[in-house]
């Protein structure tokens, strides 16, 4: 009699994130979206299910690779090197799980004017539930808000506290528009 043998579990990406999805479903139909770091691209097919433009970028090439249709891939070192954007802009850009303060105003300036940045990463408080617990990789008490201001954007929504799923994290996200006037209104929810 042989002994079953256990298959593997497959990998299953993340959902979208609620506070992202809420901010793309903002935007009108062929608006252009960035996922910037954007890893297995959960971000950018989310925003092309939404009827967006969707480019997704990130340094791993192979995670990229299984991206899917319609939707834009770049490689490249978002840390070091040249900054692969140029004069391009994007009517919003979406950023999760990721922290390099160095080039926070470099990413800021890839939004368009009326247009959104999204952002959700680790706070302090974070170490005690996991990974990261690295000082460097966790904001500080009101940092994003900070951030965003300073970066000449206007913030729409920011929170600072404890998510519960997909698994305990500790994080702030902010959503926050390249303009003061009244086409930075986007409907509350």
């Amino acid at each position: 009699m042989s002994t079953p043998t256990a298959t593997p579990p497959a990998f299953t990406p993340l959902p979208p994130s609620p506070w992202v999805r809420r901010w793309l479903e903002t935007l009108p139909e062929g608006a252009s979206v960035l996922d910037f770091a954007a890893g297995s691209g959960r971000h950018a097919r989310e925003a092309r299910r939404l009827g967006l433009r969707a480019t997704a970028i990130d340094r791993d090439a192979g995670a990229l690779a299984g991206i899917g249709e319609g939707i834009a891939t770049r490689a490249a070192d978002l840390e070091g090197g040249e900054w692969p954007f140029g004069r391009e802009r994007f009517d919003a850009v979406v950023v999760t799980n990721y922290l390099f303060r160095p080039r926070f105003a470099l990413l800021a300036a890839l939004v368009a004017p009326g247009g959104l940045l999204v952002y959700e990463t680790f706070a302090r408080g974070n170490e005690r539930y996991g990974k990261p617990s690295n000082p460097a990789f966790l904001l500080a008490p009101g940092e994003l808000l900070e951030r965003c201001r300073s970066a000449g954007l206007t913030v729409l929504a920011y929170e600072h506290g404890l998510l519960e799923r997909p698994r305990p994290a500790v994080v702030q996200r902010a959503c926050a528009v390249r303009a003061a006037g009244p086409e930075a209104l986007r409907p509350l929810g």
